[in-house]
């Protein structure tokens, strides 16, 4: 992998890094805080290899010594958790998943869910502080990451309940109906227009391109 080509994003107290993995493209995203050198890598979805390749360009983000600490997982999906073991034995490393998935991931991939989020929590680790809100429908567990900037666009990793173009797959009506009030009033509601939005699968979006077509998105039902 060439040099930098993951970085989408040089922001003051943090970069954020971004690689495509899998038949699926799922999105890996990789905060590594400038001050302590602290990373936190969300959705392990697969390949591991590219996953570390993306760490160690990570590398000169920061004056300090870089170290993964905790990887976050936006929900209990096959294709967002299949590289998780292997970051999981590493030493000092973190698992943390929304509480009403943890138990399926923990089965699924014989790993142990450290922190069990709800929602309107705070993740904290030095340097990399993020908000997490539960957006159910997708998942019974779904979360989303929120990463605030002081100055400049909030960011949102959203998994698979927000995309450009409409929310996240649901099996039934009253799913939909669900994940959509929790992403218009969680999300669209509490967050401006410039808000970027960092989908689990596919190019971002923000709040701004989105928010004339909610009402749209209730009409056709997904």
């Amino acid at each position: 992998m060439a040099p930098d080509n993951s970085l989408i994003y040089d922001l003051p107290a943090v970069t954020l890094r971004r690689i495509a993995v899998s038949e699926m493209s799922n999105n890996v995203y990789l905060l590594t805080a400038k001050k302590s050198g602290i990373q936190v890598l969300i959705d392990a979805a697969d390949d591991p290899a590219e996953i570390h390749s993306m760490i160690a360009e990570a590398a000169g983000d920061t004056p300090c010594s870089p170290g993964l600490r905790a990887v976050l997982t936006t929900h209990g999906h096959w294709d967002h958790i299949r590289a998780l073991t292997e970051f999981a034995e590493a030493e000092g490393v973190e698992l943390a998943a929304g509480e009403k998935d943890a138990a399926g991931i923990e089965s699924d991939k014989g790993v142990t869910v450290h922190r069990k989020l709800r929602h309107g929590t705070t993740i904290r680790y030095d340097g990399v502080g993020l908000d997490v809100l539960h957006l159910r429908g997708h998942t019974p567990g779904s979360v989303a990451f929120v990463y605030p900037v002081e100055d400049g666009p909030t960011h949102i990793f959203t998994g698979d309940s927000l995309f450009p173009g409409g929310v996240g797959k649901t099996s039934s009506i009253e799913d939909f109906q669900q994940l959509l009030d929790d992403v218009e009033s969680r999300i669209f509601a509490k967050f401006d227009d410039d808000t970027i939005v960092h989908p689990g699968h596919g190019a971002p979006t923000t709040l701004g391109a989105e928010r004339p077509h909610l009402s749209h998105w209730r009409e056709r039902g997904w």
